[in-house]
């Protein structure tokens, strides 16, 4: 998924990148897309080897529907907060706020699970989101513009989709607990 975008080159970016001009004018598809491309081979390859480490991470910590509906709320968070908060940003590419969105739904999984490695998860992702709200980017943060606005909506995105089971199972038990007393 993160290489098809390097087949269509510069290009491609062009068409399916965040561009708040060209969704106004009705290019809706360009907030799936812009999570899909990126700046050039180095930032796909970052984006993948993000992809990696997070899959290292969180093997086995939740199921495959889990991690889609994590991916697609933080593509739906970060779009409206870009389109609503982050109005002098024209365009954007790379999937690095959505792989914060799966961090951040890893991290709670963690956190439920009570595993041994969670908290400072935890710690390390909050203090990374802390930083780049309150400093900028990261010094290795180097390649191209780095959207930090990107990383903090996506993870909200992200630990809103990890609480929707929870808040699931509250409704159900809410409705059989009034269905009792009725």
């Amino acid at each position: 998924m993160l290489q098809l975008p390097l087949l269509g080159g510069h290009a491609l970016r062009d068409v399916w990148r965040y561009d708040r001009a060209r969704i106004a004018a009705g290019e809706g598809w360009r907030l799936v897309t812009a999570h899909l491309v990126h700046l050039d081979e180095q930032h796909a390859l970052l984006n993948a080897a993000g992809l990696l480490l997070l899959g290292l991470l969180f093997a086995g910590v939740a199921r495959l529907r889990y991690w889609l509906i994590a991916a697609a709320l933080s593509i739906v968070v970060i779009d409206a907060g870009f389109w609503w908060h982050e109005t002098a940003l024209a365009w954007y590419v790379g999937a690095s706020g959505v792989l914060h969105g799966l961090m951040a739904a890893g991290t709670v999984a963690l956190l439920r699970r009570r595993e041994a490695i969670a908290l400072a998860t935890a710690v390390i992702f909050v203090g990374k989101l802390v930083w780049e709200q309150a400093v900028g980017p990261l010094p290795f943060e180097t390649h191209g513009s780095v959207i930090v606005a990107a990383h903090a909506w996506g993870a909200l995105g992200g630990a809103a989709a990890a609480c929707l089971p929870a808040a699931r199972r509250a409704v159900i038990l809410h409705a059989i607990s009034s269905q009792g007393r009725a």
